[in-house]
């Protein structure tokens, strides 16, 4: 995962390994960074560190979420809000309707099509293939902007998209899951001009 980051020159990165969930979020009074990208599935965060994730995004301060950080904050309503989709990780009834949990399955061949050649992201990418963990069942907001998806009866047909959020762009990539995705350079190309992207102007 770091390799794939570290192949991508003209970046400046760094790793944060979660320890209390979210306390990247804590303190941003010295927040150096125009892109934050997600790839956690931890739960909690505080009102105080949900308003600084805001105040972030406010700030036009650009998001790329990364496959299983879909699933990440899910008692934290405004969340699917921000990336464009809620994962629901177990039967849900919410405001008296009934959501099954979402299914996942890992080692699938995911034959992905591009749904915008001519967005940036997808900039010298065509259709490909990817060994990688399929999800499906997750709630999408109507106004995402698809620009990649899959056939896949087990799989979600909404794979890729952008979405905008307060003053920040949004890129949410559901692949992601291990080495073989890391290691593909479609994916790589698409998770470097997400983050170009998504970088504030």
């Amino acid at each position: 995962f770091e390799a794939m980051f570290n192949s991508f020159g003209g970046l400046n990165c760094t790793f944060v390994a979660l320890q209390d969930h979210s306390e990247i979020f804590e303190d941003i009074s010295d927040w150096q960074y125009d892109v934050l990208v997600l790839y956690n599935m931890s739960q909690k965060i505080s009102e105080k560190r949900q308003q600084n994730f805001l105040k972030l995004l406010d700030d036009g301060v650009g998001l790329v979420v990364l496959h299983h950080a879909i699933a990440a904050f899910s008692d934290w309503r405004e969340y699917r809000k921000i990336i464009g989709a809620k994962y629901w990780l177990e039967d849900t009834v919410e405001d008296g309707v009934e959501y099954k949990k979402c299914t996942w399955k890992e080692g699938v061949d995911m034959p992905l099509h591009v749904e915008d050649a001519t967005h940036p992201i997808m900039a010298g990418i065509t259709d490909f293939t990817i060994h990688d963990e399929v999800y499906k069942g997750y709630d999408l907001q109507p106004d995402n902007h698809l620009l990649l998806s899959c056939g896949l009866s087990n799989s979600q047909k909404e794979i890729a998209w952008t979405r905008a959020y307060g003053h920040a762009k949004v890129c949410l990539i559901q692949p992601g899951h291990g080495p073989e995705a890391h290691g593909d350079e479609n994916y790589r190309r698409m998770v470097r001009q997400a983050i170009a992207w998504v970088a504030p102007d």
